[in-house]
């Protein structure tokens, strides 16, 4: 039997509107929290400019530990805490929770690294010339590395789709969940296809937008 659209059209947008919202609200909360918890990772690290051995420890622990859990086990051993922050473990806004801490810690990870990556020589420079930490990090880590800070942003964003796909099939709703209950659970190829080729155009917006931002940085 052909798909019905006039059933399925309002699930798909239904579905679009649920991933767009999970993936904004990740991006915009894990983003600030990532970045912040990427800078202290940098900065309190041996030799850094607030060098703090017994923070940065327990930091990076933390981040080495949550960041390699598959995201459906994750969602699983948070549920307790998403319980009872969002007083459920099924639906968007669980799903988002969940998005939200899994993502901060891969974040971190990234602008750590992308601030590992500066010159040394420039930070001491900065600081030999009275430079307080804040204005460091605020005039000085954060522009130089901006550029390949959109890069890790923008493949955070094509993680969190995955991500959010995956939330679909314990009950958080989005294209993964109209994919898995229309399209997989029905044997509609076509249905399940569709959901895909979305995601795919999602995926492949966010990659250009990235990279002709980061171009566009770069080249200043």
């Amino acid at each position: 039997m052909s798909a019905d659209w006039t059933v399925l059209g309002p699930a798909l947008l239904t579905g679009l509107g649920q991933t767009l919202w999970m993936v904004s609200v990740t991006l915009v909360v894990s983003g600030l929290l990532g970045l912040g918890l990427g800078i202290l990772l940098h900065t309190t690290r041996p030799g850094g400019i607030l060098a703090n051995r017994a923070v940065f420890a327990v930091l990076n622990a933390l981040v080495n530990v949550i960041r390699p859990i598959p995201f459906i086990i994750f969602v699983t051993v948070l549920g307790p805490v998403t319980i009872s922050v969002i007083g459920t473990q099924l639906g968007t806004g669980a799903a988002t929770f969940a998005l939200v801490v899994a993502a901060t810690f891969g974040i971190s990870r990234i602008v750590e690294q992308n601030l590992v990556a500066i010159d040394p020589g420039v930070i001491e420079a900065a600081r030999a010339m009275g430079a307080s930490p804040l204005r460091i990090i605020a005039t000085l880590l954060v522009p130089e590395a901006l550029g390949p800070l959109i890069l890790g942003y923008t493949f955070v964003f094509v993680a969190v789709v995955d991500m959010s796909a995956v939330a679909g099939a314990i009950g958080g709703g989005g294209l993964g969940d109209f994919a898995i209950v229309y399209g997989y659970q029905r044997f509609d190829w076509v249905v399940t296809a569709v959901a895909v080729v979305i995601i795919i155009g999602l995926v492949q917006l966010a990659q250009f937008t990235g990279n002709r931002l980061a171009n566009r940085v770069l080249r200043r």
